[in-house]
């Protein structure tokens, strides 16, 4: 396996992709406006997400060929980044995206990896393997991808987070997978790094093109499908630990954020203004500052995660 190759094949594709598209999208008026719960003062160009899609998709398909991976990332991928674009072209017109399209979309998308063989098997501990009954394996399974999906993004609400809380989780993951010798898996999470490092070039404060629904809702399906294809599988007690702590920050925003929604007795699905990156704004610090605190934080977790896994694995 060519890490090195395949990351820089990736990084190059979207580094160039994503000026291409920055283009046409500002051409097109496909960007993202400015409203009374964002942040940003002035339209930006969305499109982002087609760039990633595109890069991850081809050097997987370029290093790994046809295999049940690359098939579950690229049309699981596929669909999200049609429904994301068709959201983000709802926003470019002030306007709002029916949510039950989108909920439809993402179940289907997170029963996807399930016809690839790809799913929770259970647990496997000092006196033998514990397997899930098929129902349990496929549940938790579905259930796991749809989270993530939807967590990342949740936390695409200021310049650079979700792109480098992203890169961070990658990277643990692809570590992780090394040490376990999934080796196919370890190609898709550093892939990933390294589009998500490209594209944080771009999207970085102030950001000059944002990855829209169309790529927060990929990147966390790869990531899920990561996960689920690598540390989940069969895992100890420990390995469990491994993904839940690298990416601790989605998960974490995303339970307060439902906690704080359910106290105030507002929908869950209704968007607001309750996640850390606009509470640590609204305590004074400024984009950079929220976007730093919260990669400590993550890569923290990161750096538990294979500390655990390393003493204990």
């Amino acid at each position: 396996m060519n890490y090195g190759l395949s990351a820089l094949v990736c990084f190059a594709l979207v580094a160039v992709l994503v000026p291409v598209l920055r283009r046409f999208a500002i051409r097109q008026g496909f960007v993202d406006r400015p409203n009374a719960r964002k942040i940003h003062t002035t339209p930006v160009p969305l499109m982002g997400g087609a760039a990633l899609y595109v890069g991850v998709i081809a050097t997987l398909f370029l290093f790994q060929g046809i295999t049940r991976l690359s098939l579950t990332i690229s049309l699981g991928g596929l669909l999200l980044v049609i429904i994301g674009l068709i959201d983000d072209a709802s926003k470019s017109k002030g306007k709002d995206f029916p949510v039950w399209p989108r909920v439809i979309a993402y179940l289907a998308v997170a029963a996807l990896p399930l016809g690839f063989g790809i799913h929770i098997e259970g647990l496997s501990s000092p006196h033998g393997m514990i397997l899930f009954p098929d129902w349990l394996g496929a549940v938790s399974s579905i259930m796991w991808v749809f989270a993530l999906i939807n967590m990342i993004n949740f936390i695409d609400g200021v310049d650079g987070l979700a792109s480098g809380v992203s890169t961070l989780s990658s990277l643990t993951l692809f570590l992780a997978a090394l040490y376990k010798q999934q080796y196919p898996t370890a190609m898709l999470a550093v892939i990933l790094v390294a589009a998500c490092t490209a594209f944080l070039f771009y999207n970085f404060y102030p950001a000059r093109i944002f990855m829209g629904d169309a790529g927060a809702t990929f990147l966390g399906y790869a990531l899920a499908v990561i996960a689920v294809d690598g540390a989940f599988k069969s895992a100890t007690m420990v390995t469990l630990a491994v993904p839940l702590l690298a990416l601790g920050v989605p998960i974490l925003d995303t339970a307060v954020v439902m906690l704080r929604r359910l106290i105030s007795g507002k929908g869950l699905h209704r968007a607001d203004k309750l996640h850390t990156h606009h509470v640590l704004m609204r305590w004074g610090l400024t984009q950079i500052q929220t976007v730093s605190f919260i990669y400590l934080v993550a890569a923290l977790f990161s750096l538990l995660s294979l500390v655990l896994l390393l003493a204990l694995g």
